[in-house]
């Protein structure tokens, strides 16, 4: 394992979570932990790429397929829950499959407790876990959670409500709509890392209890001055302490102590029954302060002054975050808001604190981390999910420092991505490039077509494309480089890039070249039509020669950061 001071500061790693966990992060090393793992709905999600013409169909990529199965592989996550000693989660997970049996569910669950065993492994004593799931599999899991951490560890479970309404009877459907998420919320001690949270009042309870408005427009409510016994100041979250001087001191007769039912405020003395609960010092400093208001008796009221208030106290029915629209929406599958994790970070962790998210999909839980100052890690099993949190975050914060972990880094490690998988080696090489991946996993629906460049033709000022084929093989021929022609010809794509592992024959070269050169009308500089590049001159920095990339990234690019106006969260 890594040690964590040899640790860099911020890391993405493209693996298996359970081998990097295993591998990289050390016991006691995180701060908190978010998981938004795949919730077993049985539906494939795409990322979605928007084309900048919108002339082209949108190209859909297949990013993962939430669906599992009992087979060897389940069966090996189930057996290594018993392997590594865990009784207690391996029992209730053993009954568990004498329930449901060795199905989609029990599959699913078997690959969720082997993690979650070593994520409560590498969780600080202080630290804590949220998991965000939906109903089909909350209640097994919540299960799992208390299996792992101790039933005493739950702290709560979190409402998300991500929509306000479905109607899906139109679509045939018998029952209640579903418009929640959950939270899972658990601690690895009795001793968490928790900083409140608070939300905005409604407007009808500010027009209610904060009606009275003083002479500079501030809204304030009354507050009453009296207890039902003797005791010490009462705080109302400001300072009440502080030396009186001029003509009050004459009034005070040295009484700065508990209150007494004896004494009168300026003739007027408490309740039957009741007592002053502040001292004359700070009465006559509420009074200089005009922080003192009376009511038609002559009784001191307290002026509580709206602005002054945090808000609510947040509590775990959420309502007030909805999902990602607009601008934030990226084109990733179960996108989450950046302000619901800005506010699971915020509550349950320090400014340096790591961050941990073991599925991160598109990477807003790492983007909110960022954004509030924190440490994060970052892991996901797909490339096409590292190359998108790549460029999301640095359009995000230009200035950012990362790296990233697992993918090739020279070319025998990029062929054995090759042969483990060819779809991840085709989205990691078109990201060397800053194409978009084309075609995903359909066989023999994409021409030859596995990424796409979009250029902005200065002759036109419109977009248009450079096709990207990319070949892994040792045999590599002419004939692919004519077929690679054809599909710019019947496309009718200025621009083709040839990626190969193997070195073209002098043959492909003189092929490419018959393609012929596109001649900027306005700079008068010629570019080959079709390029051949190696997946090692790539991997040396060299890159393709083309007019200038259009300005759309591979997805919607994500928004600026501006770090200098961040403040602290309600």
């Amino acid at each position: 394992m890594t040690p964590p001071g040899n640790r860099p500061a911020n890391q993405l790693f493209y693996g298996d979570n359970l081998v990097v966990l295993r591998r990289d992060i050390a016991d006691e090393s995180v701060d908190l932990i978010y998981l938004d793992p795949p919730f077993n709905s049985n539906a494939t999600y795409n990322v979605l790429f928007k084309s900048p013409t919108g002339g082209h169909a949108d190209a859909q990529i297949a990013a993962f397929e939430d669906s599992w199965h009992w087979n060897a592989a389940a069966e090996e996550a189930f057996d290594d829950v018993r392997r590594r000693g865990h009784a207690r989660t391996f029992d209730l997970l053993n009954a568990m499959r004498g329930f449901l049996g060795d199905n989609d569910m029990m599959a699913y669950l078997a690959m969720m407790a082997v993690r979650l065993i070593e994520l409560h492994r590498v969780l600080k004593p202080t630290g804590s876990l949220y998991l965000h799931c939906d109903p089909t599999a909350s209640h097994y899991l919540k299960l799992l959670l208390d299996g792992v951490f101790g039933a005493a560890s739950f702290r709560t479970e979190i409402n998300w409500r991500r929509s306000s309404a479905h109607n899906d009877g139109k679509q045939g459907r018998a029952q209640y709509g579903n418009i929640r998420d959950v939270i899972l919320f658990y601690s690895k001690s009795a001793d968490w890392t928790w900083h409140w949270q608070y939300t905005a009042y409604d407007q009808s309870y500010v027009a209610s209890a904060y009606r009275h408005v003083d002479a500079a427009g501030r809204r304030y409510r009354r507050g009453d001055l009296t207890a039902a016994k003797p005791g010490g100041d009462v705080s109302y979250g400001w300072p009440v302490k502080r030396p009186i001087g001029g003509a009050w001191e004459a009034d005070l007769d040295d009484d700065h102590h508990a209150p007494r039912e004896g004494w009168e405020y300026r003739q007027v003395p408490p309740y039957k029954g009741r007592f002053w609960a502040f001292s004359r010092t700070n009465m006559a400093a509420f009074a200089r302060e005009d922080r003192l208001a009376y009511a038609a008796s002559g009784m001191p009221e307290y002026k509580r002054y709206l602005d002054e208030q945090p808000g609510v106290p947040l509590q775990n029915d959420w309502g007030d975050i909805y999902p990602v629209t607009g601008h934030e929406r990226l084109g990733y599958p179960t996108q989450k808001p950046v302000a619901l994790l800005e506010r699971i970070i915020a509550a349950s962790s320090d400014p340096d604190a790591v961050i941990l998210d073991p599925f991160c999909g598109c990477g807003t839980a790492i983007h909110a981390a960022q954004k509030l100052g924190r440490r994060w890690i970052g892991i996901d099993v797909t490339h096409l999910a590292i190359s998108l949190i790549e460029k999301r975050l640095r359009d995000a914060f230009p200035a950012i420092a990362f790296t990233v972990e697992g993918t090739p880094r020279d070319l025998a490690s990029a062929l054995d991505l090759a042969a483990r998988d060819k779809y991840q080696f085709q989205w990691w090489v078109v990201s060397l490039v800053d194409a978009q991946p084309f075609g995903g996993r359909r066989k023999g629906a994409d021409g030859g077509i596995d990424g796409v460049i979009w250029l902005q033709l200065s002759a036109t000022g419109k977009a248009d494309r450079a096709l990207v084929s990319v070949k892994a093989g040792a045999n590599v021929s002419v004939a692919m480089i004519r077929d690679l022609k054809g599909t710019m010809e019947r496309e009718k794509a200025p621009f083709g890039l040839f990626l190969t592992v193997t070195p073209p024959t002098r043959p492909m070269r003189e092929e490419a070249a018959s393609a012929g050169t596109w001649r900027d009308p306005l700079t008068d500089q010629a570019f080959e039509r079709l390029q051949i590049m190696t997946l090692q001159e790539l991997m040396d920095g060299k890159r393709p020669r083309l007019p200038v990339v259009h300005r759309t990234a591979s997805v919607r690019r994500a928004g600026r950061e501006d770090m200098a106006r961040q403040t602290r969260l309600l």
